[in-house]
């Protein structure tokens, strides 16, 4: 999508044939609330739906629909990968060079999560070099981006200002829970 956003912005028009999901390998890395909502969209665009979570079971995978992988597996197996864990002392630079290393070079990877759960200098350089196709950030190492950070000045890299955080739901569900937090402990007074 950036590429191609930048060619029409440039004047050309389909100078190349685009792909469609359907048939490809959605990798979820964390099966909670969202990386389940997102296997389902994967589903419905009858993608192969593989994930790995720190605590994902074979049971609950099979009801999502989702094929567990190991760890290596879903690096090397997933056309699209999206990651969906929280940022802890354990998800810290989970994924480094090594993991980029196994994804395809037609692969994509997509964090909307929390950008120090990957590695920025190895994934700059994984796109840099055309190790991985591209990917779509909405988190990253420091926020806001600095304006010469290298990620901006990348083809095959579609940003976004870290969005997940501050739609007008999550505001007012942000505002609701204070609310209710502070008539609690109002109560208890």
């Amino acid at each position: 999508i950036a590429w191609e956003d930048r060619q029409m912005r440039e004047g050309r028009w389909q100078t190349r044939q685009a792909e469609g999901v359907g048939g490809k390998t959605l990798g979820i890395l964390g099966m909670g609330m969202l990386g389940t909502r997102v296997a389902g969209y994967g589903n419905h665009f009858d993608m192969d739906v593989i994930a790995w979570g720190p605590t994902l079971d074979a049971e609950r995978a099979n009801t999502n629909r989702v094929r567990l992988v190991s760890w290596p597996e879903l690096f090397s197996e997933s056309d699209i990968l999206s990651i969906h864990v929280p940022l802890t002392d354990l998800s810290r630079g989970w994924i480094t060079a090594r993991e980029l290393a196994l994804m395809k070079s037609s692969a994509f990877l997509v964090n909307t999560s929390r950008g120090p759960i990957v590695d920025e200098s190895a994934l700059i350089s994984a796109l840099t070099n055309d190790e991985i196709a591209g990917a779509a950030l909405d988190v990253y190492d420091v926020e806001p981006v600095p304006v010469d950070h290298p990620l901006l000045k990348l083809d095959n890299v579609l940003l976004a200002p870290h969005l997940g955080y501050s739609t007008t739901s999550t505001i007012e569900v942000f505002m609701e829970q204070s609310l209710e937090n502070v008539k609690g402990w109002l109560a208890v007074r």
